[in-house]
């Protein structure tokens, strides 16, 4: 797929990100310890895949020797949403799903109109913790 048919979101020091005309987010991770990043990135975005969480990301494609990947879109940047809220929303995650983000900020908040529910993104600092005991995994 050539850049002119990707939408550049966001192009920093540590990360590259655009959207492509499917809706789709394509990552690519830069700088200190982009290969960790990566590596946890996807680990945390499969885990919660297979824990069930339907607030985050799926992970379409990986790419590891590139530190590449494209996942599914969780809607906009959710720029009123306060620091209180926020935080609401990675304690439920923490506890629900038994991963920490670690980067728990407002600016990794999306809302999404179609379903009309706020949702977490950007697990390249994040903890994969045992489940918790509610959560029944097959």
């Amino acid at each position: 797929m050539g850049l002119m048919s990707i939408r550049p979101l966001k192009d920093g020091i540590r990360s590259e990100v655009r959207i492509d005309f499917q809706g789709h987010v394509h990552k690519r991770l830069r700088g200190s310890h982009a290969k960790e990043r990566y590596e946890t990135e996807v680990a945390v975005l499969k885990e919660l895949e297979r824990r069930g969480c339907p607030y985050v990301p799926r992970l379409l494609e990986e790419h590891p020797q590139e530190h590449y990947f494209v996942t599914t879109n969780c809607g906009k940047i959710a720029s009123q949403i306060s620091k209180a809220k926020a935080d609401k929303l990675y304690i439920k995650l923490e506890a629900e799903y038994g991963v920490r983000h670690l980067d728990a900020e407002p600016r990794n908040i999306t809302y999404n109109d179609k379903t009309g529910s706020f949702n977490i993104i950007d697990f390249e600092l994040a903890e994969i913790l045992p489940p918790p005991p509610h959560l029944v995994l097959e």
